[in-house]
């Protein structure tokens, strides 16, 4: 092992990193006009199929095997979920016994797809809904890429998200992950929006410069869809290569577990 390969690795790892203060935001909030991504802007979902009434099915089996398991256990919570789209992720929610759950998108059109199905969703720009609000949630997952923003912009969005949870109140975001040493430089270089991709380290830095606290990164799976016979052969497949990364990561004195194409995390208010 290289020399210095511990203390690398110690350094690297959040848990045992020292405490970073969280970054205040400029006095006044950016808005989303001027934030720096032009094709894909942040407060909108874009990962929906061509057959928007299609992806309720599939986005189903993949938000309910990811973030499920992750959200508040009392039904009642107050969730917020920003750049719903046509309200996948809330629909799920819903469908789980989720009372309280309200969306935001910037998209008109993604909206009324929500709305014809009776979620709770809106038509509202994330960053000026989270500065102008006074309601406080129990929880708020983003459902676009932390990737669209700058690190300025993404801590300013963080810490707003901060100010409208409760205290303990969780957040769940995610993003491309570069550690893949397959699809990590594409992820970055496909998209002129995608300012930078994360590690399970580096999400972690940005979510103390929010000023989270408990954060959590996990990896994001794809081949979710258990009844596609399909699913397990990308299952086996994927697993073994990320197997193989880890071990290779390792021998160059590297402490890398997650290696999905995508990474989230979750994180609390203090």
């Amino acid at each position: 092992m290289p020399t210095g390969s511990t203390e690398q690795a110690r350094a690297a790892d959040p848990a045992e990193a020292p405490a970073v203060a969280a970054i205040d935001p400029p006095s006044a909030a950016t808005r989303s006009t001027a934030l720096a991504a032009r094709l894909e802007p942040f407060d909108s979902y874009w990962q929906a199929p061509d057959d928007v009434e299609k992806g309720y099915a599939s986005f189903f089996e993949y938000y309910r095997h990811n973030y499920l398991p992750r959200m508040p256990r009392e039904k009642s919570s107050r969730i917020l979920v920003i750049s719903c789209g046509p309200g996948y992720l809330v629909n799920m929610l819903r469908e789980n016994g989720y009372e309280n759950v309200v969306g935001i998108d910037s998209d008109p059109q993604k909206i009324a797809h929500a709305q014809r199905r009776g979620l709770d969703c809106t038509t509202a720009r994330a960053f000026e809904y989270l500065a102008g609000s006074d309601q406080q949630f129990d929880a708020i997952v983003p459902e676009q890429e932390l990737n669209h923003l700058t690190l300025e912009e993404q801590i300013e969005f963080l810490t707003l998200c901060r100010q409208r949870l409760r205290s303990g109140g969780l957040l769940l975001v995610y993003g491309l992950n570069g550690a893949n040493p397959l699809v990590g430089s594409e992820n970055l270089a496909h998209n002129v929006d995608h300012f930078n991709t994360f590690t399970e380290h580096s999400i972690s830095q940005v979510l103390q410069l929010g000023g989270f606290e408990r954060i959590e990164p996990l990896p994001l799976k794809i081949y979710v869809f258990w009844k596609n016979p399909m699913n397990y052969v990308g299952l086996a497949v994927t697993g073994l290569l990320e197997l193989g990364f880890r071990i290779v990561y390792k021998m160059y004195g590297k402490n890398v577990r997650i290696l999905t194409k995508k990474i989230a995390a979750t994180a609390v208010r203090p």
